[in-house]
């Protein structure tokens, strides 16, 4: 059992409940929450549901509009009025659009080591970078924790990844790293971990590069990824005006972890994920010259810090794009857009043919600037699923900024190996400082109480549950193979994201992508008073923390999802809406229910309650084929309070409701 390390000093420090033994569940006090337009919307429902009349986060909550912010109608905005009013009621700060993206943003202006941070985005380890014990969550467990709950999960591993080398080899860079983690563990490779970086190498990376590596952890499906918080650290503080938030946080001498992941930087080389995974990792020597490139984007909430866009500038000074490439670039922060703004790298990138968006994800979550028909994409992101970036038969790799930009001057994938002597990049001695412009400060409990709430129509208030029924007769809506992402559930993107905070129209689009006849014969299912049962493989709903994958489809009647695995955000999202996250004990009996099968799952509640508390398998009848299989929950008694009363929302209102009578 780990001690000692980085990550276990600030959960021992915030542990409210519980053992710090792997797979035991934890609740830790939450000092900081963050929240974005596509997820926050319905969170701050949720919050508002709860009845709790401020924000009690010890430290501070933010809600950040980064996601969604075209205004093609009147649903965004609506959307966009809503977050900025209902923060400014409960005393949260409100990030407008153009601010920025919320992980770059909060780690320049919010972040602070030794702190901990829950928000309802799954890349929300990006503030690992500097030293926090950063989460990512469903808007509901966000919400709660605005309230003043602890969250709970299941005590991770913690892994030791030890950095050894002095420094990176010539063009290779931070995303080579992470990437390098993906190739040799898999998005899988991180389920029930914390990954912790040590060794002589990290003093070769700075906050920014770190985060890179943190941020996109999360696609090893990790619980979270951190550095320590070391002289490095307080450099970016320095430089950033924000030294009296820094505090050295450092692993113990004799600390101990539970597993070890070693990387010799000196043996790394640029790499690339080809389509349509993460892990999907090869040298980009392999493919030197040889793929076509019609699109390349630099940004994301992964690589669109200074450093990042300061790197592709000098790669692209006094020379042109490709003339059948188009760049796009987006920075990642109001503070990133001004700073090169004024020392001329924004001058650069826009000479040499770059077209500069807006500070927000867009490209990343589909929103806008899709690569063509059968088109490639090279991106400095953190996501090649299938069909994200807008076009589905388009191929979108994943690469550091460095090859990124080698793509744009030639026309196809290039080692930047091959374009002469590396660039060098040095933090800005004091970068803008943050004036806050954007931002809207928490406000005087007074003023708070004047504000009134605006709700567009598109807003709607959440559907209510029942609690777990006794039996369980339903009919298998959809079956589907190893690692279906929340994409593949719930599609984000132009048409579909605006509806964001209507779960009746929003539902419409479950796995509409993959079989455009599910949403219908849930429906049916539902008219007739049946449940839906989902079928799954390994890592069932890996990628996002998007709630809605979970949500919608219990809108539709779903109440089982009976997988071989599941990805971590997405079972705690299951369990909130009251969804069975059930395994298969067997996972050959995967074979033996199809689309269309009868599913009943006797004395569901009973069967449910023995499971957790003796072990005993839960048993599904496939009426269909006439065959009885064995499956389980792995989930905490808490978890089990929560199927049983329909969700997290309704487990809370019962609780209220029972203090009250006390």
């Amino acid at each position: 059992m780990a001690k000692g390390t980085v990550a276990w000093k600030i959960i021992k420090d915030h542990l409210v409940h519980g053992t710090m033994e792997p797979g035991q569940e934890i609740a830790i006090r939450i000092d900081q929450t963050l929240t974005q337009d596509a997820t926050g919307t319905m969170a701050y429902l949720e919050f508002e549901a709860m009845g709790v009349d401020e924000v009690k986060t010890p430290d501070l909550s933010v809600s950040y509009i980064d996601h969604n912010t075209l205004q093609l109608d009147y649903r965004n905005p609506d959307d966009h009025e809503y977050l900025r009013t209902v923060g400014m009621k409960y005393g949260i700060w409100v990030s407008k659009p153009g601010n920025g993206i919320c992980h770059q943003v909060h780690l320049e202006r919010f972040s602070k080591p030794g702190k901990t941070l829950l928000g309802s985005d799954s890349h929300t380890p990006t503030a690992g970078g500097a030293g926090m014990l950063a989460i990512g969550a469903g808007g509901l467990d966000v919400a709660a924790a605005m309230a003043g709950e602890p969250f709970y999960t299941k005590m991770p591993k913690i892994v030791k990844v030890e950095l050894r080398g002095k420094e990176l080899p010539k063009w290779v860079s931070a995303k080579d790293i992470i990437l390098e983690m993906l190739r040799r563990l898999t998005v899988k490779g991180g389920l029930m971990r914390i990954f912790e970086y040590v060794g002589e190498g990290v003093k070769a990376l700075t906050v920014p590069e770190r985060a890179t590596i943190t941020n996109m952890g999360a696609e090893l499906g990790a619980t979270t990824s951190i550095f320590p918080s070391d002289e490095i650290t307080l450099d970016f503080f320095r430089r950033q005006g924000r030294e009296q938030d820094w505090v050295e946080l450092l692993p113990d001498a004799d600390a101990e972890y539970d597993e070890e992941v070693i990387i010799n930087l000196d043996e790394l080389e640029p790499l690339i994920a080809q389509p349509h995974s993460p892990d999907n990792v090869v040298p980009v020597r392999e493919l030197h010259g040889k793929v076509k490139v019609n699109q390349v984007v630099i940004g994301s909430c992964t690589n669109s810090s200074y450093r990042d866009l300061k790197t592709v500038a000098e790669i692209l000074k006094g020379k042109k794009v490709h003339r059948d490439v188009s760049l796009i670039i987006a920075p990642g922060s109001r503070q990133v857009l001004e700073q090169i703004a004024r020392d001329g790298t924004l001058a650069d990138l826009i000479n040499a043919g770059a077209r500069i968006i807006e500070t927000a994800c867009g490209p990343c979550i589909g929103m806008g600037w899709a690569p063509p028909s059968k088109g490639v994409s090279v991106r400095s992101f953190n996501r090649n699923f299938k069909g994200r970036s807008g076009t589905l038969d388009a191929g979108v790799y994943l690469a550091s900024p460095e090859t990124c930009a080698a793509a744009a001057l030639t026309g196809y994938i290039t080692d930047p190996r091959t374009l002469g002597e590396p660039i060098r990049v040095t933090l800005p001695e004091k970068f803008i400082p943050y004036n806050d412009a954007l931002l809207i400060p928490p406000l005087p409990k007074e003023e708070r109480e004047q504000v009134e709430i605006r709700r567009g129509p598109n807003i709607k208030p959440l559907p209510e549950f029942d609690e777990l029924p006794e039996t369980i007769e339903g009919k298998v809506g959809i079956k589907v193979g190893d690692n279906i992402t929340t994409d593949h559930i719930m599609p984000a993107g132009a048409k579909i994201l605006p509806l964001r905070s209507n779960i009746y129209e929003i539902s419409k689009y479950v796995y509409h992508y993959v079989d455009p006849e599910f949403v219908d014969r849930a429906l049916k299912n539902k008219e007739e008073g049946k449940a839906t049962i989902i079928v799954g493989g390994e890592n069932y709903g890996q990628g996002s923390s998007r709630e809605h994958a979970a949500l919608a489809p219990r809108y539709l009647g779903v109440r089982a999802v009976i997988a071989k695995s599941f990805a971590r955000i997405h079972h705690q999202n299951l369990c909130n809406f009251g969804i069975m996250p059930l395994e298969f004990v067997n996972p050959e009996d995967y074979d033996k229910i199809d689309l269309n099968d009868e599913i009943e799952i006797p004395n569901a509640r009973e069967q449910l309650v023995a499971c957790v508390k003796e072990g005993k398998p839960i048993k599904v009848i496939n009426k269909t084929k006439g065959v009885e299989i064995e499956t389980k929950v792995n989930i905490t008694p808490r978890q089990l309070e929560l199927l049983l009363a329909g969700g997290l929302l309704n487990y809370i209102k019962q609780k209220q409701q029972q203090n009250k009578s006390a």
